[in-house]
């Protein structure tokens, strides 16, 4: 954008005016030195208006090219950069600064009107329908601030300091003049109000977007779409947004896509949800949050990592004084089809919920869960997901589907499916399992209140509980092993020595792992006024996040030396060693054969139509392939021929101390 401007000539003035081009006082309007008038059509001018050079060709659609410049449209306090095109403007564009390269035409109206903060300390009320829980949005709300401004309420001098930071920040980026950063196309739209748009953004035929920030950058241009209409909202960089869908008072972070007359209201969705065709109400969408069904509402909860299964629908209508109840579904979690629960409620990490539940279940401590209900009971299946496919693809997929390309990736996540803060409620699942064991004699039994459990499913829950915690506690020390360098029994025996800090309770920060510890000194030094600014804040978290894996070791590092009471020879370790091997292999025999159940007769219902049973299977085999060439079972089978090689190798090198 040019830096300088200076008055028109008298001869450009001319020009403009026969170019049908009028201005209220064309002392107000100031050009770049480089301005040339030819391609300034019908244009009205009011207020102060400066504006750049027009000298390139602008490639549209399909390969048409356009010359920069303003055609058809009434400026009123504007500064407009270089080639920029603007065409068609039907009522006006009022008080906005449009950088250089962008194109805006067939619009209704573009304007800032008074002092707005752009959606900037807006309050989501997430959640509890009833409030409680506000979040005040901004446009660089990370998913971990926001959790413990949503669920650290019991720590009000934490809250208070945060939004006084937040509520600052929006005075900061006050203003009466609205910004169309470089780059950035607008095409069709209707009204575009108190809105501040980022580098690179392509907004077109949109309906309506009021009071609200819509980042973008160059290498992750956020994309809004046909019939969109958003108000009081903050939508960070790569989101795609389009088909109808609406939003209100919330935040909508890296890489969302929300299509198909998706509606959105008083929530926080954070990096790559997928939302289409549902609605989602006073929600917290942590991560990878998905629906994508018509008949689905997610409605006041806390939720990452979800999938919510078609007719998905959760109620609080026990309350008679307020809307209190609201739910828990940690991380991984998923619903079936028709799926329903009844608030409060509080499903375990990668528990998956069948039927209709009005008991209130709690499954924190039986996670990896099936949730089923029967006679309007709620049963519960202790462990059973660890031995299916879709825990293995969901480990696998989340990684390779982050979709985010911005240099500055705000949400802080940690994809492993076992960690500390699952493998913690594992044992205490485990405890639970053999304390009924021991006292229901193999009957059936009601664990809780709210939850019952068959005989057969407390033993086959102990196994695979602990076949998981053997397989963690051995993939942590074979990682520790492969990147120590080992001499000596003295270099084995240091490599067992962890931080204290790290012990304990684990807590899954709407995405990223961490000792509660941690957590817990970052509300201290907030409430203290040690940190006093969102980016120290910021930066704490960061290096909780990065102190991940060393934090990882030293949590598993402890339950080790438990198992081996401080005797670190080479015999005992490398016994820990086949506990995981062992371990590894059981868990993925029952996986592969889960797998199995996939090529067998029933799923080959529906194929070759005109034949008999050798066409059916020939004609599964040609679209679904094969039970043995599969590439996931290969890879199983594979993983399970890598981790014999693995104990070979580490045996040979501990003996060899």
């Amino acid at each position: 954008m040019s830096g300088k401007h200076i008055a028109l000539t008298q001869s450009q003035i001319e020009q403009l005016e026969k170019q049908n081009c009028k201005a209220v006082n064309w002392n107000d309007v100031q050009v770049s030195p480089a301005f040339k008038p030819e391609n300034i059509q019908n244009v009205t001018f009011s207020g102060k208006v400066k504006l750049g050079s027009f000298d390139k060709q602008i490639e549209f659609y399909g390969g048409v090219k356009k010359s920069a410049g303003i055609r058809n449209a009434l400026l009123h306090n504007c500064v407009i950069g270089d080639n920029v095109y603007i065409s068609n403007v039907l009522s006006h564009i009022a008080n906005y600064v449009i950088e250089d390269d962008c194109v805006i035409e067939h619009i209704d109206l573009m304007a800032v009107e008074g002092q707005t903060t752009f959606g900037n300390g807006v309050k989501a009320v997430v959640i509890n329908e009833g409030g409680g829980r506000e979040i005040l949005i901004y446009d660089n709300l990370c998913a971990q601030i926001a959790y413990i401004m949503a669920l650290y309420r019991h720590r009000p001098r934490v809250l208070e300091n945060l939004e006084t930071m937040i509520k600052q920040y929006a005075q900061s980026v006050k203003s009466d003049v609205g910004v169309i950063s470089k780059g950035a196309r607008l095409s069709n739209c209707g009204t575009i109000k108190n809105v501040r748009i980022g580098t690179a953004a392509i907004i077109g035929n949109v309906k309506r977007l009021e009071n609200g920030t819509i980042k973008s950058c160059k290498e992750d241009p956020t994309e809004i779409g046909a019939s969109v209409v958003a108000k009081d909202f903050i939508i960070a960089e790569g989101v795609k947004i389009s088909e109808g869908s609406i939003i209100s008072d919330s935040f909508i972070g890296q890489a969302v896509r929300m299509t198909k007359q998706f509606s959105a209201e008083n929530s926080v969705c954070f990096a790559n949800c997928g939302f289409h065709h549902g609605e989602i109400c006073s929600i917290f969408a942590g991560p990878y949050t998905v629906s994508h069904h018509k008949s689905t509402l997610l409605i006041a909860g806390l939720f990452s990592f979800f999938n919510a299964g078609s007719g998905t629908n959760e109620s609080n209508h026990m309350y008679k004084v307020g809307s209190v109840h609201q739910g828990i579904f940690e991380r991984g979690a998923k619903m079936a089809s028709d799926g329903y629960v009844m608030y409060p409620v509080r499903i375990g990490a990668f528990c998956v919920v069948m039927g209709r539940h009005y008991q209130h279940p709690d499954t924190t401590n039986m996670p990896f869960s099936y949730i089923y209900e029967d006679d309007d009971k709620c049963f519960v299946v202790p462990g059973v997901n660890l031995r299916t496919v879709g825990i293995i693809r969901d480990g696998e997929k989340w990684p390779k589907r982050d979709e985010r390309k911005c240099p500055e990736k705000t949400d802080l996540i940690h994809f492993d499916v076992l960690s500390p803060y699952t493998v913690q409620k594992i044992i205490n699942g485990l405890e639970i399992l053999l304390n009924l064991k021991a006292v229901t004699g193999g009957n059936d039994v009601q664990c809780s209140v709210n939850l019952h459990l068959k005989a057969a499913w407390i033993h086959k829950g102990i196994e695979l509980y602990t076949l998981a915690i053997n397989k963690f506690l051995g993939d942590c020390l074979i990682a520790k092993l492969k990147a120590s360098k080992l001499s000596s029994r003295e270099d084995l025996k240091k490599i067992f020595h962890y931080c204290d800090s790290a012990l304990g309770k684990w807590v899954d920060v709407a995405g990223m792992f961490a000792p509660q510890a941690a957590i817990e000194t970052l509300l201290n030094d907030i409430e203290s006024g040690k940190l006093n600014s969102i980016d120290e804040i910021q930066k704490r978290l960061q290096n909780c996040f990065n102190d991940y894996a060393e934090n990882k070791w030293s949590w598993a590092c402890e339950k080790i030396n438990s198992i081996l009471k401080n005797q670190f020879d080479p015999d005992s370790i490398i016994k820990i060693l086949g506990n995981w091997s062992a371990a590894s292999h059981k868990l993925y025999d029952l996986i592969i054969q889960d797998a199995q159940k996939e090529f067998e007769t029933a799923p080959r219902l529906g194929f070759g139509i005109d034949g008999d049973d050798a066409v059916r299977d020939a004609d599964f085999d040609a679209v679904r392939g094969t039970f043995e060439t599969n590439s996931f079972v290969k890879e199983l089978k594979k993983r399970q021929t890598d981790i014999k090689e693995t104990l070979e190798v580490w045996t040979g090198k501990l003996k060899a101390l």
